[in-house]
């Protein structure tokens, strides 16, 4: 069954979109928060977002310039010694 009247759709079709970015790559097409950039399921929602002194947000520094060379490091002198031991 079809309906008789029409749908008034113009306000949210020319209203701003979302903007986020998708895991297809493409950027989400859902309207956004009245005064916001997002949409309610990317952080446009009242109340969303991290709280004040999260603590989740500590960087742990495993992908720090020094740690990654140390483990090549690490690396390089466990290729040496296999190869050493190898060789024996």
């Amino acid at each position: 069954m079809t309906s008789a009247h029409e749908r008034n759709v113009a306000p949210m079709l020319s209203s701003m979109r979302c903007g986020a970015r998708t895991r297809s790559g493409g950027t989400c097409k859902s309207p956004a928060v009245a005064g916001k950039k997002r949409c309610r399921m990317h952080g446009g929602a009242a109340g969303s977002g991290a709280p004040p002194g999260n603590q989740n947000a500590i960087k742990h520094g495993h992908f720090t310039q020094e740690r990654r060379a140390e483990r090549q490091r690490i690396s390089q002198l466990l290729r040496q010694s296999r190869k050493t031991l190898a060789g024996m």
